[in-house]
């Protein structure tokens, strides 16, 4: 960092938000110093999110005072936020997926003339930006064709392109590969050295000792500490977020494995999965690891009736399986927490209650009626059990944090009482706290007869929480660890690149 980027220029202290029902903030403070990357941490429902909306201008705040280069500044709508050099990529990107890469990064403020789109100017333009930020891609490409990786390139050359001081980044390398997030992390460095701050938001720690100067942590909606990282542990860091030690971040577990309960034989569908073959027994958490487009989660949509394989064969507890339908999957007892919560497994404007009822409505009916007593009884059970925090139960899931909305998809698929419980990335923007109590269930589960598949791309969670570990690489079967104890993180990059 250089020596007189020490004292701060953008100063948020004693922010406040309020909703119906929810107290967001109550004294959220940041202070950012150019060229820093800034971890933003805490909990799910910390009030991170509502900190950097108020920082975006997206949301006003109800009390505290945000100060620009000394002096006092109101930030009225992200417009405004931009003018003055704050820009936010999202977790969910803000781009046209039909339009081309150029027409994303000029919309709305086109350069013309005369009132003619001047497009030889904003070529020469998006080129240069693209160049400096070393993309491989033209600028009339359609974002629709764009890998993630690419997309975030293009929002990030959004954010230059307003002469940014500070760029927030929202969980930037949730769906990113082992290469992808490397590059991204050096194009984090390069920006930093020209003193741009960077405000990084994510919930893999890691990366946060590995690319960030200073931490500000909240939790409950307050500041609890502002940090250099250098000064800090993993595990008081850990605390500082959940507010208790944590003496393990995987708790431990004796397995009592039985017999095999879903066996796969040769399953296949075109070249995403072929010739896949394996058990999960009774008590089991199965790991299924590999790169991005290894087929892991292709191979869970086989097993849900979400996609219908070619050839191969699946039973349950030696009973074949002809899976027409996710349907018929849920009425045999497998479910599927999916990749993707916010799509394929909530329903954001409905209520969490109605969420959890979904597709347990066979359950909570009689006659065609359903009766609301025993729906409400057995949310009510699970919103207490798995300490999902919401402000009541007619609550439209999309308000719910992260690691929330994950809860409620594991409470819905409890309540089915499956056999088979396929996760895939399971804690995926969940917070450190809330996925230790998430292992937690997973170890229950198991303990209770379970057969569970895990697919994740955190190698330390696949070793801190499977039993055995099956390796995927190009659609098949690479190989599998099953003294998981005394493996490594390369054992496995060894299995997936080979």
């Amino acid at each position: 960092m250089p020596p007189d980027s020490q004292t701060p220029f953008l100063v948020l202290s004693g922010i406040e938000k309020s909703f119906p029902g929810v107290r967001a903030l109550q004294d959220g403070r940041l202070e950012l110093r150019p060229g820093e990357v800034h971890a933003l941490l805490g909990e799910n429902g910390a009030g991170k999110s509502t900190l950097i909306r108020i920082l975006a201008g997206a949301q006003p705040p109800d009390a505290g005072t945000i100060q620009l280069d000394g002096h006092p500044i109101r930030i009225a709508s992200p417009h405004e936020g931009r003018r003055l050099g704050i820009s936010v990529i999202y977790q969910e990107f803000n781009l046209v997926p039909a339009m081309s890469v150029q027409e994303n990064l000029f919309l709305g403020q086109e350069h013309s003339r005369a009132g003619w789109i001047r497009r030889s100017t904003e070529t020469r333009a998006a080129r240069e930006l693209l160049d400096r930020l070393g993309a491989r891609f033209d600028p009339d490409t359609l974002c629709r064709d764009l890998s993630v990786a690419e997309q975030q390139l293009v929002e990030i050359a959004k954010a230059l392109l307003h002469q940014t001081r500070v760029l927030v980044m929202d969980e930037p390398t949730a769906a990113l590969s082992g290469r992808e997030v490397d590059r991204l992390f050096t194009l984090v460095r390069d920006l930093r050295s020209q003193g741009i701050a960077i405000v990084y938001v994510s919930h893999r720690l890691d990366e946060v000792f590995e690319l960030c100067d200073r931490a500000t942590i909240l939790r409950d909606g307050c500041h609890v500490a502002t940090r250099d990282i250098a000064d800090l542990s993993r595990p008081e860091l850990i605390e500082l977020m959940v507010g208790r030690a944590l003496t393990a971040e995987y708790p431990t577990r004796s397995p009592r494995i039985g017999e095999p309960r879903l066996v796969v034989q040769n399953l296949s569908r075109g070249n995403a999965v072929q010739d896949v073959s394996f058990e999960i027994r009774r008590g089991e958490i199965l790991g299924l690891a590999g790169l991005v487009g290894a087929g892991r989660t292709e191979t869970a949509r086989l097993l849900f009736g979400a996609d219908r394989a070619d050839s191969g064969s699946i039973s349950l507890d030696g009973q074949p399986l002809e899976l027409r339908g996710p349907a018929d999957a849920i009425r045999a007892g497998i479910c599927l927490l999916t990749e993707d919560r916010k799509h394929q497994g909530l329903v954001l404007n409905h209520s969490v209650r109605d969420n959890f009822s979904l597709p347990n409505l066979p359950r909570f009916s009689r006659l065609g009626l359903l009766r609301s007593t025993a729906e409400s009884s057995a949310f009510d059970r699970y919103v207490h059990d798995l300490r999902i925090r919401i402000s009541h139960p007619t609550q439209p899931a999309r308000l719910l944090s992260g690691g929330n909305q994950q809860k409620v998809v594991l409470a819905k698929w409890l309540q089915s009482d499956a056999d088979v419980i396929l996760v895939d990335e399971p804690t995926r923007g969940v917070d450190v706290g809330a996925r230790f109590e998430i292992y937690q269930l997973l170890h229950q589960l198991a303990d209770a007869g379970k057969a569970i598949l895990m697919i994740s791309s955190e190698l330390p969670e696949i070793l801190g929480m499977s039993d055995r570990i099956l390796v995927m690489r190009g659609g098949r079967i690479q190989g599998e660890i099953t003294d998981v104890p005394n493996a490594s993180q390369a054992d496995i990059l060894r299995l997936a690149t080979s």
